[in-house]
């Protein structure tokens, strides 16, 4: 048996893998370069009197069927305007999951909404419509679902569960374009569908966000929360409530369109390849690949294991495969933010009385601290690239299960 890079033998790789964080593992070309230097010749940066923000805007509800389109400045900038659309009293309470970025949870408390964890799936670390349910209070105004790792969330499920209660459901697809919920997209489901355009995402354009609904009134509140509540399609200049500026601009509009055409084979390509790594390791006993049932589009590709994700990752990476043990480092609502009521001041608004204890939500503390394992996923892995990983996996799991 080879010895472990880990404990000083050779790796399986010795060259990095394609990375989102430089030009190897990004599909960037000719004709983003002349969408920028067409803005740029224009003199005509800005979405006020541009034309790129509007025509992208267009372009991404007809992709996904929606009736309207918001663009603003960054993932986080949509899920705040869609926070925004519901607008909460002080103090009502939106659902929503504790493994996600932060980019999902702070803009319930920008509001002055109350962040309210429910439990996840085990198997997917989405949502669970039953903790979903019992975490529902008559200040409940919204769930806000994840898409987690590319993976859909039971959408219709918790559509029902909203309908039923009357509740708003606003869906995150930052890592989830094109993840197809039965005829239609993530996104589609809910009120209202938001999408980010970070660095790390399907697409990208360094940074940016978009909003999908079929609802009027929704669609213009948000359009307005990107501009100051300044409604600019009047002759009035004044400001209808307290909005921000989360304009996109009109260079990000122009990368992201050109970005669009490419995203369909994108998705293709990291799912072709994320298929070759589950065959690859399929027989592996105590190590569980993705659940998909033809709908996964494969943000990152996580592994659950039985116990032991620290050594685990930590051989895993030495091998030339690098993976992040348990995604976060503590659930959201661990945070010295929520936990520690940094919010307003030293109001702790809209935290007094509430608490987030350890063992919240038990299913989310067991995937983190206990059996999850993260692998950053790239639709330019070639496929001796996905044979290397799958090489190191299988030799890291022979390994490790050796010394057990």
């Amino acid at each position: 048996m080879p010895e472990l890079a880990v404990n000083g033998g050779t790796p399986v790789r010795s060259t990095p893998l394609p990375s989102v964080f430089n030009a190897s593992g990004r599909r960037f070309g000719d004709e983003e370069v002349a969408a920028a230097e067409r803005v740029l010749r224009s003199g005509m940066l800005s979405a006020t009197w541009g034309t790129e923000v509007a025509a992208l805007e267009g372009e991404f509800a007809s992709l996904l069927g929606a009736v309207h389109s918001v663009a603003c400045s960054s993932g986080t900038a949509a899920l705040h305007l869609a926070v925004a659309a519901v607008n909460p009293e002080p103090g009502d309470e939106i659902i929503t999951t504790p493994i996600s970025d932060m980019g999902t949870v702070f803009p319930i408390l920008m509001q002055n909404g109350v962040p309210v964890f429910a439990d996840v799936d085990l198997a997917t670390g989405n949502l669970d419509p039953a903790a979903v349910e019992a975490a529902i209070t008559p200040r409940t105004k919204a769930v806000l679902a994840v898409h987690l790792f590319g993976k859909p969330a039971p959408i219709h499920e918790l559509r029902a569960l909203c309908d039923q209660h009357g509740l708003l459901l606003i869906e995150d697809c930052a890592q989830a374009y094109l993840a197809p919920v039965g005829d239609v997209y993530a996104g589609r489901v809910g009120d209202i569908g938001c999408f980010s355009l970070q660095q790390s995402k399907h697409i990208s354009a360094g940074d940016g966000g978009l909003v999908v609904t079929d609802d009027a009134a929704l669609a213009r509140r948000m359009r307005l929360f990107t501009d100051k509540g300044w409604p600019r399609d009047t002759d009035e200049r004044t400001y209808l409530f307290l909005a921000l500026n989360y304009r996109m601009t009109e260079l990000t509009a122009a990368v992201t369109r050109v970005q669009l055409t490419r995203l369909q084979q994108v998705v293709d390509d990291r799912r072709t390849g994320a298929a070759k790594l589950t065959a690859g390791i399929g027989d592996l006993v105590g190590l569980l690949p993705p659940s998909d049932d033809g709908d996964h589009v494969y943000w990152q590709y996580p592994l659950l294991l039985e116990d032991g994700i620290h050594p685990w990752a930590a051989a895993l990476t030495a091998e030339g495969v690098p993976c992040t043990p348990g995604y976060l480092t503590a659930p959201l609502y661990a945070a010295p933010a929520l936990r520690g009521k940094a919010t307003y001041g030293g109001s702790g608004f809209p935290l007094q009385g509430v608490e987030y204890p350890v063992g919240l939500c038990p299913n989310a503390e067991t995937l983190i601290n206990e059996r999850l394992v993260v692998l950053p996923w790239n639709e330019n892995y070639s496929g001796s690239d996905v044979d290397d990983i799958v090489a190191a996996i299988r030799k890291v799991h022979t390994a490790l299960a050796l010394e057990s």
